[in-house]
């Protein structure tokens, strides 16, 4: 496992997994547009690629779609169950499948937010900030 050396900047790290380069942008800019102090934001195209990020940089909060090619937002979610230095990691998924099977699969995952898409930008905001440590 890598692990960042570097002093981390105040605010949070931000990794955002979506095979959509559209949709990447729009988190990236509602997730400025919160208030809430963002450090730095990462990009994934799928949870492969997430993975590589997250043994290399320390997470804060995830966002991830379900559907992607390659690895799954769910075999991603599988996989970060298995590693305990990222179980403090806040966990949202931004999917256009709103089942009520699937919100229970992601629950029994612990993820903490799920954000149907297309959505407006308020309710991504009022995700971040009651997801956002107090102070962040």
């Amino acid at each position: 496992m890598v692990t960042d050396t570097q002093p981390r900047s105040p605010g949070l790290s931000l990794l955002v997994v979506d095979d959509s380069a559209m949709m990447r942008a729009m988190i990236k800019r509602v997730a400025n547009l919160t208030g809430v102090a963002i450090a730095t934001v990462y990009e994934a195209s799928n949870g492969v690629e997430a993975l590589r990020l997250l043994e290399a940089h320390p997470i804060d909060v995830l966002f991830t779609d379900i559907n992607m090619p390659e690895m799954t937002g769910t075999e991603l979610l599988r996989e970060v169950e298995k590693h305990p230095e990222w179980q403090r990691m806040i966990r949202v998924i931004v999917s256009t499948d709103g089942s009520q099977a699937r919100r229970e699969e992601v629950a029994s995952l612990h993820a903490h937010a799920y954000v149907e898409k297309p959505f407006r930008p308020e309710v991504m905001r009022d995700v971040l900030t009651q997801v956002a440590p107090t102070g962040a």
